[in-house]
Formats: C-alpha cells, sequence, structure tokens
C-alpha cells in the first residue's frame, strides 16, 4: 500500500461509510447503493477506489459484485491495519460519524429483514415438496454416498459423528440419514414448517435421539463445543453472511471435531436467487477454504460431484483453533432452511 492513494481514497464521507459497513461483513454493491441512497453506477466509482488504494476488494459471483475489506486487522500491511484502527476510533470518537454509521447500519438491517422475510415466506409455500425442489439440482443418492465416506475420513471422530448437529435440517432427510452413526441428533431450522415435516419424518427413531429446535443460524441457541459434528446439507447458499455463520458453527464444534458443507459450486444461474431464494451462487474451492479457515476449521480437499446443470461439492473440515476475529452480525438475522 502507498500513503497517498490511502489517503486519497479515505478524504470522502461516502467512502468513509463504505469502510466502515465493509468492517463487519462482506456486502454487495447493490446493497451499498440501497444503504447510501445513491445510484449504483456511484458507488461502483467509490468502490473501485476504494479498491485502487488497496482497502477494498471485489468478488464476482453470476451478475453480482461484493465487496469486502482488504484491512481487517488480522490480514492487512501494517499501513492497512493502521487506517482500519484509524476508522474505529473515528467512530468511537466522533459523535456525528458514529450517527451516521450506526444509521446506515440500521438501513442495511431493514433491507436483509426485508429479504429475509420473502425467504420465510418462500420455506413456507414449499416445505412440502422441498425434497422434490433439492433433486431438481442433484441426485441425492451419490451426494449423500459422498457424504458419508468423507464424514468417515475425519479424524476425531472415528466413524461415529457423535453429537450431531444438522443445520438447516429442512424435512429431516440428513438427520435420519445420519441417526444411525451419531450419539446423538439435534434437528435445527429456522422454519416451522420444515420441522413440521422433519418431526412426521423422524418419528420412527428411538426417544431421546433426535431433537427438534427452531432458531436462526447466526445465533445458534447452543453452549459452546457442544457438538462433535456439525453439517450444513445445501445450507450456506441462504446465507447472506456465510462467514458469521460458520463462526457462529465453530464455537459450538468441540475441538477435533468436524464440519461438513455439501452446497454448489459457484455458478451462474442467475435465476435460482429469485426462483428458491438463494443468496450465494454457490461457492468456489478458494472462497469456501478461507471461510473454513478463518472460522477455525482446517479443511481437507474438497470432493466434487458433477451434475446437470449444477456441480455439487463435498467441504469437510476439523475444528482448530478459534477465529482470529470474528465477524460482526447486524441485527437482521438470516434464513436458515
Amino acid at each position: 500500500m502507498r500513503i497517498e492513494p490511502t489517503l486519497r481514497a479515505l478524504a470522502d464521507p461516502t467512502r468513509l461509510r463504505i469502510m466502515r459497513l465493509l468492517d463487519a461483513m462482506e456486502l454487495a454493491v447493490g446493497e451499498l447503493a440501497q444503504v447510501l441512497g445513491q445510484s449504483q453506477p456511484r458507488v461502483s466509482r467509490h468502490v473501485r477506489i476504494l479498491c485502487d488504494a488497496g482497502l477494498a476488494e471485489r468478488r464476482k459471483e453470476g451478475s453480482w459484485v461484493f465487496l469486502r475489506s482488504a484491512v481487517a486487522e488480522n490480514r492487512a500491511p501494517p499501513m492497512g491495519s493502521a487506517a482500519a484502527r484509524l476508522l474505529a476510533v473515528a467512530e468511537s470518537d466522533d459523535a456525528a460519524f458514529a450517527a451516521r454509521c450506526a444509521e446506515d447500519r440500521r438501513h442495511l438491517a431493514a433491507i436483509r429483514a426485508a429479504r429475509q422475510a420473502s425467504a420465510e415466506a418462500y420455506f413456507a409455500r414449499h416445505a412440502a415438496e422441498w425434497d422434490t425442489l433439492r433433486v431438481m439440482h442433484s441426485a441425492d443418492e451419490p451426494v449423500e454416498a459422498a457424504l458419508a465416506r468423507a464424514l468417515g475420513k475425519v479424524s476425531g471422530t472415528g466413524g461415529s459423528l457423535g453429537a450431531l448437529l444438522d443445520i438447516g435440517t429442512g424435512t429431516g432427510r440428513m438427520a435420519e440419514l445420519f441417526a444411525a452413526r451419531s450419539a446423538h441428533v439435534t434437528a435445527f431450522d429456522k422454519s416451522p414448517e420444515m420441522l413440521r415435516i422433519a418431526r412426521a419424518r423422524l418419528q420412527h427413531l428411538p426417544a431421546g435421539q433426535v431433537e427438534l429446535v427452531q432458531g436462526d443460524f447466526t445465533a445458534l441457541p447452543f453452549a459452546d463445543a457442544a457438538f462433535d459434528t456439525v453439517l450444513f446439507h445445501q445450507v450456506l447458499h441462504y446465507a447472506q453472511e456465510p462467514a458469521a455463520v460458520l463462526a457462529e458453527a465453530a464455537r459450538v464444534t468441540r475441538p477435533g471435531g468436524a464440519v461438513a458443507v455439501v452446497d454448489f459450486a459457484a455458478h451462474d444461474r442467475e435465476e435460482l436467487r429469485t426462483l428458491h431464494a438463494h443468496a450465494r451462487l454457490g461457492f468456489s474451492d478458494e472462497q469456501m477454504l478461507a471461510l473454513l479457515s478463518e472460522a477455525g476449521f482446517a479443511a481437507a480437499a474438497p470432493v466434487a460431484l458433477p451434475g446437470k446443470p449444477l456441480t455439487v461439492k463435498i467441504w469437510i473440515a476439523a475444528r482448530t483453533h478459534q477465529a482470529a476475529r470474528a465477524p460482526i452480525a447486524i441485527p437482521a438475522k438470516d434464513q436458515s432452511r
């Protein structure tokens, strides 16, 4: 980084507001435009200046562009870390700037709350046909067999999954599949409609082996290190901020335990955003491995299962240590399937 471009980039109120928003989470450029009340071309110009100065980074996903801070203190060069500290101190000491930043975060929370309501309505409408919708994208059997093999190889599980947390259990398919290999299964979902279907599906299992819990995957209602295995099966692409979700998963996973993420490889099927409430168009290996590492997981090589039209990936990782910098959640809650 160079001092002159850095100072020029920060010498604008809008860009200061953008940097404070990015300090907490990755955001789509369109979200920034809504929060700031400015046109997308104008916001894109600000984004270009921040990226050229090394203060922010772009990530393209289909037709959307996401932006993240490049000066997080745990991974930035010294000048970048100094800029991050300066912005934090400015919000602490400058009352007018702090008020503006707080208003921006409230506006962002309202935008995301509206999206959450739309997603919840979608899940309520489609709960009864969820398994059918899922098969439209990939066949169950090869994915489930590959997932079972991958979990069996994770160091620390010894073939048993121990206490299993199935986040976004949906209709309970994964909870049912892995119940025999688990000491206890917690089937977790935000949608009451999904949990009602899961309860009917799992009623044949021994009493006390399965517990169904309603809640949000950005604020898991469980103690630290409560589970041996945490599973996300076709869930993480509904997260507005996957880093925050994985940080919560890391918190409730015991050291040496495992997380399994089954999701789509990065793709360009834009219609899934509107037709099926997807917040993310899959994940690249680079992106997912970075998310897992930052959350405190050590990942094994991913497994790919090509499909038509989408490829499914399985990422397995072992819990190692606390994340260096836990993401800060905004007030609005994300949707867990």
